[in-house]
C-alpha cells in the first residue's frame, strides 16, 4: 500500500514542496526538439492567416472618425420641442419629413 500524500508544497523546504519543485523542472526539460520547433512554425506561419473583410476595414475607419468628431449637444432643441409637444403648439412641417423619406429611400 502507498502512502498517499496530502500535505501541499505550502513550505518551500518540506517534502512535498521539494517533490513539486522537481515535478516542474522534469516538465522543463521534456521540450520540443529543434526540428519540431521549426516545423511547429512553418505550420503555423502558414496556416494562421486573418484576412480582415473590407467592410469590417470601413466600419473601423468610420469608427475612428466618428470617435474623433466633436460631441453634437442638442439638449436645448430637445427641450424646446418638448415644451411645444406639451403645449400644443408643436406643428410638424409634413413636407420636409416626407422629403427626407424620399431621400432616404431612394
Amino acid at each position: 500500500m502507498n502512502p498517499i500524500n496530502t500535505r501541499t508544497p505550502f513550505f518551500p523546504h518540506s517534502k512535498s514542496a521539494q517533490e513539486a519543485q522537481a515535478s516542474k523542472s522534469s516538465a522543463i526539460m521534456r521540450r520540443n526538439s529543434y526540428d519540431r520547433v521549426q516545423d511547429l512554425n512553418d505550420k503555423t506561419s502558414r496556416d494562421v492567416n486573418v484576412a480582415i473583410p473590407e467592410s469590417i476595414r470601413d466600419y473601423s475607419r468610420i469608427k475612428r472618425v466618428v470617435d474623433a468628431a466633436p460631441e453634437v449637444d442638442n439638449s436645448a432643441k430637445i427641450a424646446a420641442l418638448k415644451a411645444q409637444i406639451n403645449a400644443g403648439t408643436y406643428e410638424p412641417n409634413y413636407d420636409a419629413i416626407a422629403d427626407k423619406m424620399l431621400s432616404t429611400e431612394f
